[in-house]
């Protein structure tokens, strides 16, 4: 069977494969009618370029007329654009919220990022004073059953995650296109993804395609129906009139957690090796006790950076056969 595709879906067929931010508006190439084709104007160069990346005021291109409204046009930014810019590195460890128990179940992880940070790109594209809220929208989809009111209505849900201008603009997010030295695989998010140093996984938002600024709030399925905590605020007061009020908020950063991977023998002595996760606060010491012994001080290597994992080693000696218990 063979399929026709228009001159407009093509040009948008295209762009979608290889454009990071939000892609071709509906109105940038007018739709054509059945038979019609466009005629070019002699007078008008191919070089021809209404609207230059690096100018402050935006030319219309008469040509694309389509109504009696020109909306403003979104941005496009191609790999390409993305990898010419700047480049920083970052290292960063990060888990899934839904970790559980001290095997940590293996949804962690800590790695050198490579990328644009994301003010950057903002700052290019320009934001607008009323810009509230960043929303990242990731290529990943499929059909949610989201309760509205009476109804169950089944929704095509595209993944997304927002943050609010005011962290969108600090100098750590970053728009990343490497891991360790090496492009990321499709399973890191390829070809560019958000890190957000100090946040949970979920706000990492994978295979980014779009990047939406809005004034309002977003209320999307996995920030305001998924991935929620709570958490209790206040407490009973002797008299009774105090009581706890619980909070329900989004998953974001990370609260502190040290784990213990792994414990060593050589000759007599032990070695216990573990690591700390958090949000970027100064770690100022790590502390280790062996059964109901006292909590004794272990050598912390923060050399990674801010958001990398903190590793820390304690040397144990002296240790009695027998099974004992590590608590983290």
């Amino acid at each position: 069977m063979s399929t026709q595709v228009t001159r407009r879906e093509t040009l948008i067929r295209g762009l979608a494969a290889t454009s990071l931010l939000s892609l071709v508006p509906d109105w940038a190439t007018p739709a054509l009618a059945q038979g019609e084709s466009e005629v070019p104007f002699t007078d008008i160069p191919k070089t021809f370029n209404p609207a230059p990346p690096d100018s402050a005021t935006r030319l219309l291109d008469i040509r694309k007329i389509d109504g009696l409204v020109t909306p403003k046009e979104p941005a496009e930014l191609t790999i390409a654009d993305i990898r010419a810019m700047n480049s920083v590195e970052i290292a960063a460890g990060y888990e899934c919220s839904g970790n559980r128990g001290a095997s940590m179940q293996g949804l962690v992880s800590s790695g050198k990022w490579t990328g644009v940070p994301l003010n950057a790109v903002l700052k290019h594209v320009g934001v607008n004073p009323q810009a509230n809220e960043v929303v990242f929208f990731g290529t990943d989809r499929g059909t949610q059953d989201v309760v509205f009111r009476t109804q169950t209505l089944k929704l095509d849900q595209q993944f997304g995650r927002s943050i609010p201008i005011q962290k969108a603009m600090r100098p750590e997010p970053l728009l990343a296109y490497g891991l360790n030295g090496e492009p990321l695989t499709k399973a890191q998010g390829f070809p560019v993804r958000l890190i957000m140093p100090g946040w949970y996984g979920v706000a990492n938002v994978k295979w980014v395609s779009e990047i939406h600024l809005q004034d309002e709030r977003y209320l999307g399925n996995y920030e305001a129906r998924w991935y929620r905590t709570i958490r209790g605020v206040g407490g009973t007061a002797e008299d009774g009139d105090l009581q706890t009020q619980w909070v329900e908020s989004e998953v974001t950063h990370m609260n502190i957690k040290s784990v213990i991977a792994r414990v060593t023998k050589k000759g007599v002595a032990y070695q216990v090796m573990g690591f700390v996760l958090n949000d970027g606060s100064p770690v100022k010491s790590v502390e280790v006790k062996i059964d109901d012994g006292q909590w004794q001080k272990a050598m912390v290597d923060a050399s990674g950076g801010r958001y990398a994992w903190k590793l820390f080693t304690f040397k144990w000696e002296g240790a009695a056969p027998g099974e004992h218990t590590l608590p983290e």
